[in-house]
């Protein structure tokens, strides 16, 4: 059976993206009304939602998709390991120290922190910075003050279960895979056998733009499905079968955190949608929303599996729940 060339399907993708572009921004009616002949009334909102998730992260994926060529190409491996402390601990503080200056959403990091650990940043480090990166930034901490003035307490409290979250998966990280290789292998890799670290043409600024490119298309290509997937779970997730838990404190937590991840917001919005739910769910279920959706959610998933062995992405997933999870409960029961 003959295979599809990936540059094809590259081709196929971008065309469908540039599609739906226009029809978001220069779409008339009738051309609308005409699409609307092949979708039904759910099919027409699950396009819209998609394109709302994807062209608010768009801007951050070319963010995370440059931030990673410039370090694949400015940074060499020596300079990295200069930087990174040899102890543990002080390589995790380095990271969270790094977190908060890197204002990338959680997708846009999945590249930069791949790129990192190709570079010889050690595996626990890489994962501070994925869970750190995108809730203690600036940017992020404008928003959710901006969303919650009246309750500090979550404020804080968001970024100490984040900061604790990190520390804490970090260090097992450490502890089970500190030796292991979890990124895709040179075959696997989805840079489709282009290898990461030769520059097009004779300037760096070329190489810079060759693996932009690349980055942009791997990460999108698994980002556009789990957007999809994200969009059909906000059409279909009916607001009254969430709210009977929210008397709960575990059920509503866990409530919460599932709603986080099916929702897929970006973090640096998911807090005015978390301060929608603040009158029905107690302190722990919000704290649980506003740390897992933005380390965890259905899209970014797809994207790590993209860079990560599944083995890995398992443990993760399972470590960073029961984590966060455990830290929402413990933390709001101390805000209350």
């Amino acid at each position: 059976m003959m295979s599809i060339p990936t540059s094809l399907k590259d081709l196929l993708i971008f065309s469908l993206f540039m599609m739906m572009v226009y029809l978001f921004f220069f779409g008339d009616e009738a051309l609308i009304q005409t699409i609307g002949i092949a979708l039904s009334s759910d099919g027409k909102a699950v396009f819209i939602l998609f394109l709302g998730i994807f062209l608010e992260a768009l801007p951050f994926l070319l963010l995370g998709a440059f931030a990673s060529s410039i370090i694949n190409v400015f940074v060499s491996e020596k300079a990295i390991a200069k930087l990174i402390p040899k102890n543990p601990v002080a390589g995790i503080l380095m990271g969270l120290v790094a977190a908060v200056i890197t204002p990338v959403c959680e997708c846009a990091i999945i590249p930069v922190v791949r790129r990192l650990i190709q570079k010889g940043v050690p595996l626990h480090v890489g994962v501070v910075l994925l869970m750190g990166a995108p809730i203690l930034n600036f940017i992020v901490f404008g928003s959710t003050f901006f969303a919650f003035q009246n309750h500090p307490a979550i404020i804080y409290g968001r970024f100490i279960v984040c900061i604790l979250a990190a520390i804490i998966v970090s260090a097992f990280i450490y502890l089970f895979f500190g030796k292991d290789r979890v990124l895709k292998t040179q075959r696997e890799d989805l840079m489709n056998g282009v290898q990461v670290n030769v520059n097009k043409g004779d300037s760096k600024w070329k190489g810079i733009l060759h693996h932009t490119c690349h980055e942009f298309f791997t990460v999108g290509k698994f980002f556009m499905i789990g957007a999809l997937f994200a969009s059909v779970a906000q059409l279909y997730l009916q607001g009254s079968a969430f709210v009977q838990t929210a008397e709960n404190t575990f059920q509503g937590t866990a409530v919460m955190m599932g709603l986080a991840y099916l929702l897929s917001l970006c973090s640096e919005a998911d807090a005015f949608v978390a301060a929608s739910f603040s009158k029905i769910f107690s302190s722990h279920a919000i704290l649980g929303f506003l740390v897992f959706g933005p380390i965890l959610d259905f899209k970014n998933t797809f994207v790590m599996l993209a860079s990560f062995k599944i083995k890995f992405v398992a443990f993760f997933i399972m470590l960073v729940t029961i984590v966060v999870f455990a830290l929402s409960i413990i933390v709001g029961n101390f805000l209350i």
